[in-house]
This record gives C-alpha cells, structure tokens and sequence, in this order.
C-alpha cells in the first residue's frame, strides 16, 4: 500500500525520455563557460549518478533541470517540456513538480518533521485527508514515521537527510535530483541513504544524483555519468 500510494505511473507515457540536453552550454557574466555543448539523455525510470571533481559542473548542470539558471545555447527538455520555452509565470509550476534535495535538507527547525513534509503539499493546496496519507507514506519509507512530531534540531544529521529526502518525494514527483546528499555524512549512513534513493527508483521515479564520492557508488548498479571542466567524458 505505500508504495503504491509513491508509485508515479508511466504506463501511458509516450515518450521515454526524462531528460535530454541537446548541445547545452552555459556561460556566465565574464566569460566563464561552465557547462560546454552537453549531450546527455536520462530515460524515464532510470537512476543514475553524476560525477566529477569540485567545480567540474555537476551543481550547475542540476540547476538547469530545476530551472535555477537558465542555458546560454542549447536546447533542454524535462518530462516533455522543453525549458527553453518556459515563460516567467510557468517556472515556479515547472519546479513544483519536481523533487529536490540537497546536501543541507534546509528544514524548518521550529516545525515538525511531520510539517517539514507537509510543505509541497501545502503549497499545492492538497486536501489535509491526503497531505497525512502522502506524509505518511514517505516517513514510513525513509524509516521516521515513529519520529514525525520531534522537532529536526533532535534529529541525527542521517535522520535530518531523510527527512528532506521525504519531503522532496511526498508529492510524487516524476523525477528526483540530489545535489551531494551525503557530503556531510559518514560512510555508514551514505550508504543508507542510497538505499532509500534506489527504493524510490524501484517504484518508477526517475533519479539524477550529484556526488563526488566515486567509492560509495563504485558498487551500485547504474550509470555513472562523469564531467570533467564542463564537458562529458
């Protein structure tokens, strides 16, 4: 039951790419070119990790998918939409659907773990009946629903990561990005979270993880893409 109520259904779909850079560079105030003609395609249900060195680009490259920056040449599309059409208005609906985490989980400390979650789903405007059920069902699967009215100042800092990584996945996105997940967290409880990542992508969600730390993911099952000066290698 709960994973069906994670489950994002892309039976239908029509297409079966989640992402796709066609020749995609970005360039910064002064010359600084970042990313340089990336070619790069994930498929729908697909996990994969992004690698390189401090600086190689992967930070940026994610912040195109979310819509943070924006590219300099270069066409992108994300679940059908293609970025480089997106108006001004479309943007903070575009971001919405997707699921973001980051090294810091940015919780709300005078919230609960349970709020903290709640969040997306709030800002949808989803029914309260449903926000419990969805909030639930991602505590549950990250291992803290026992811990949903503790305030995450008394949480670990492995706890405090799954509780992002619950609230990114609550309101049943079709794609998951994580910038450096477990940058801050020892070898034990990094390998912990990777688990909870490829629990998520064994229910159909579409996973693009950032991390530098090629011997925890030297032994997972995925493709591994790697940048190097703002290039694929």
């Amino acid at each position: 039951m709960i994973f069906g109520l994670l489950t994002h259904s892309n039976l239908s779909e029509r297409f079966l790419t989640m992402i796709k850079f066609e020749q995609v560079t970005k360039r910064y105030p002064g010359g600084y070119e970042a990313l340089s003609h990336i070619n790069f395609s994930l498929e729908r249900g697909e996990m994969a990790f992004l690698t390189g060195h401090s600086g190689a680009g992967k930070s940026t490259l994610l912040k195109l998918i979310a819509r943070l920056e924006a590219p300099s040449s270069g066409q992108l599309t994300v679940n059908d939409v293609r970025l480089n059409n997106l108006k001004p208005r479309e943007i903070a609906a575009y971001r919405s659907s997707l699921g973001i985490t980051f090294q810091s989980p940015n919780l709300l400390n005078d919230r609960s773990v349970f709020d903290n979650v709640a969040l997306p789903l709030h800002i949808q405007g989803t029914p309260p009946l449903m926000i419990a059920k969805r909030v639930h069902a991602a505590l549950d699967m990250v291992g803290l629903l026992n811990k949903e009215k503790m305030l995450p100042l008394h949480l670990s800092g492995g706890e405090q990561q799954r509780v992002g990584i619950a609230r990114a996945v609550v309101h049943k996105p079709a794609l998951l990005l994580a910038d450096e997940p477990t940058g801050n967290l020892d070898p034990g409880l990094s390998n912990e979270i990777m688990k909870i990542f490829a629990q998520f992508n064994q229910v159909g969600v579409s996973i693009l993880i950032a991390t530098h730390d090629l011997a925890l993911i030297a032994g997972m099952r995925h493709r591994i893409v790697m940048l190097k000066g703002g290039k694929l290698c």
